[in-house]
């Protein structure tokens, strides 16, 4: 068995033996290395400590000051990070930026707000009970994509807001081997904000080398009275111009629900599974919370959808008007994008600033 057999077990394989050596960072061992966890003598638990000293808890979390960066993992490859653990305030989760970078690149293959990539795109906590990502009781965000790096990996948090943060996390690495048709792994965000009369709402274009999509999560708010989710999902591969080679029938069917996700009569149907979810419904309170807002993720695990050369996908926003109509909507809709690619990759769009990240 080879070391890069050890970067991810399933019960079926469970009982080989590996080569691949873990570690794991964390405010108790900011690098990672052997034997070094737990050294801390000053930190954010140093007055809680102060009776029992080294090695109880001196260090479990960081505090992120205004408009800085934090480096959350610096690591010398080749290698895989197996498990993210997170949490933090949930008011903080769109000012918070993940970005992480491969093998010394410039421009970071993963860049989205932290709550998104978890599929809490609403700053109110929500569990998930999915294969790729779990959030779990009262905020703990746990991500289980595999993600291969040969030389380097640099996992960075920006605070974008106005007053201090702290984060509690810890990232779970293998060192060992990677094989050459290893792909590195990428997650993107995007808003539209109203979406425009009759456009719609581009996920990723622009992606060029080869590789796999693996995941769709979307932060959707419904700007009109009734049903929202006519709308198909679209992905434009290898030349791809007007049409696509795969089309979705709707929405709902899309994340694997079906009629208005209605289910019992007259209420939606929360539903977390291994593949794909609705685990988020917030409705109106008949003050501020005036809109209906959505949470949904689909994991392509068991389908990737592959391709070769370039990829865009989008989705539609459709209702109904009167006499049997669609009727396009001007939806407030937040995506993040999960997909495995060769590298180079091309730069993601810019991020836009605080205001057209804010939960509003």
């Amino acid at each position: 068995m080879n070391g890069f057999d050890g970067l991810g077990m399933n019960l079926g394989n469970l009982f080989r033996l590996s080569d691949a050596q873990t570690r794991s960072i964390s405010a108790e061992n900011f690098d990672g290395a052997k034997g070094h966890g737990g050294m801390a003598t000053e930190g954010t638990g140093a007055s809680c400590a102060r009776d029992l000293g080294l090695g109880w808890k001196v260090s479990p979390s960081v505090e992120i000051q205004p408009g800085t960066v934090f480096t959350m993992a610096d690591i010398d490859g080749p290698g895989a990070i197996q498990h993210i653990w997170l949490t933090c305030s949930p008011n903080n989760w769109r000012n918070l930026i993940l970005r992480f970078y491969w093998d010394k690149e410039t421009q970071p293959s993963v860049e989205v707000p932290l709550g998104d990539f978890f599929c809490n795109g609403w700053c109110e906590r929500s569990n998930v009970n999915s294969i790729p990502v779990a959030v779990n009781p009262a905020g703990g965000m746990n991500s289980y994509w595999a993600m291969p790096f040969r030389q380097h990996a640099r996992m960075t948090v920006e605070n974008r807001s106005t007053k201090p943060v702290v984060l509690y996390y810890q990232v779970t690495y293998t060192l060992t081997t990677v094989p050459d048709d290893a792909a590195y792994f990428h997650a993107q965000w995007r808003r539209s904000n109203p979406l425009a009369y009759k456009d719609v709402h581009t996920l990723i274009d622009g992606v060029q080398g080869k590789g796999h999509y693996v995941g769709t999560y979307l932060a959707w708010q419904s700007n009109s009275n009734g049903w929202w989710g006519e709308g198909e999902i679209k992905f434009f591969m290898d030349g791809d111009q007007e049409f696509p080679t795969i089309c979705g029938t709707g929405t709902e069917d899309y994340f694997g629900g079906a009629w208005n996700f209605e289910h019992p009569y007259g209420q939606y149907g929360i539903y977390s599974t291994a593949y794909m979810g609705m685990p988020q419904v917030l409705k109106p309170d008949g003050l501020y919370k005036s809109q209906q807002r959505f949470g949904m993720y689909r994991w392509h695990v068991m389908d990737p959808i592959r391709f070769e050369s370039d990829l865009r996908v989008t989705i539609q926003a459709l209702g109904w008007r009167s006499e049997g109509r669609y009727l396009p909507l001007q939806d407030d809709i937040a995506s993040v994008s999960f997909w495995y690619q060769s590298e180079p990759h091309a730069p993601h769009p810019k991020l836009p600033g605080p205001d057209d990240l804010e939960v509003i």
